[in-house]
């Protein structure tokens, strides 16, 4: 580009000044004997300028055109300054209603209800008013169903050049995946006999649950034979408390007298 000394700060000025992302078609009819090319070179002679003075923002290209950004560094202190300007976020509705019409325009309403399996008239509408989606014509099956296809205001909110940025599903299905916890991973299985000694804590009616069988502890004599001979040291021990419990019985009678 022979004069882009000149042109750069034209072509700076335009694309500062638009509101919205400026074509080169625009451009060139602003700035005459001026091809697409040398619009495209000035604007990387302007990038490399501003990187080399460190600005803080750049020029990229966005819905077709080219705007000026605020870099990563310093886009934080831009939205502190328009916190209160913010626009209300999107519904998870309106978002999957948009994100059908992103990948299968044009499309008519019904084609989207049989995908979400539900009503999306009022996600339409709000699409509608924030102009994400228009009217892209009709359908040509019964009824002429109208379709609906998105619109550069939505490329600019997603930050796209254009609909072949989008993200392909492979890349959606392969993000998810990664996104998604292995359980197989995360479970712990207690083995220790701390774990098991929770189990007796009281239930809702105040009943300790049962210990496992595995969890009994054994005594001596429960580790005996079963069919041994009893001793009878034993045996005389397990009978003195019912003797006990007789006298203690009797005594209690001579008391009140032998009313029962």
């Amino acid at each position: 580009m022979d004069n882009n000394g000149n042109r750069l700060p034209i072509i700076e000025a335009l694309i500062l000044a638009s509101p919205e992302p400026l074509s080169s078609r625009k451009i060139i009819e602003i700035l005459q004997n001026t091809s697409v090319s040398e619009v495209d070179a000035a604007v990387t002679d302007l990038n490399s300028k501003y990187l080399s003075t460190n600005s803080s923002f750049r020029i990229r290209k966005l819905a077709g055109g080219y705007q000026i950004y605020i870099t990563e560094n310093y886009s934080g202190y831009v939205e502190e300054l328009f916190t209160r300007r913010r626009t209300q976020r999107l519904t998870r509705a309106a978002l999957e209603t948009m994100a059908i019409i992103a990948y299968r325009q044009p499309v008519t309403r019904v084609d989207i209800e049989m995908i979400r399996g539900v009503s999306s008239d009022s996600a339409i509408r709000t699409l509608l008013e924030r102009k994400f989606i228009t009217l892209s014509g009709r359908a040509s099956t019964i009824g002429r169903p109208l379709l609906y296809g998105t619109t550069d205001e939505f490329l600019k909110y997603f930050g796209l050049d254009s609909l072949n940025d989008l993200p392909r599903m492979e890349e959606i299905e392969e993000l998810l995946s990664e996104k998604e916890p292995d359980f197989q991973q995360t479970l712990a299985f207690n083995t220790d006999r701390s774990a098991t000694e929770d189990n007796s804590l009281p239930d809702q009616d105040g009943h300790a649950d049962e210990p496992a069988p595995d969890e009994i502890e054994v005594t001596g004599n429960e580790m005996a034979d079963p069919e041994a001979e009893p001793d009878a040291d034993d045996v005389g021990n397990s009978i003195e408390p019912l003797y006990q419990s007789e006298e203690n019985s009797d005594q209690s009678l001579e008391r009140t007298g032998g009313k029962g």
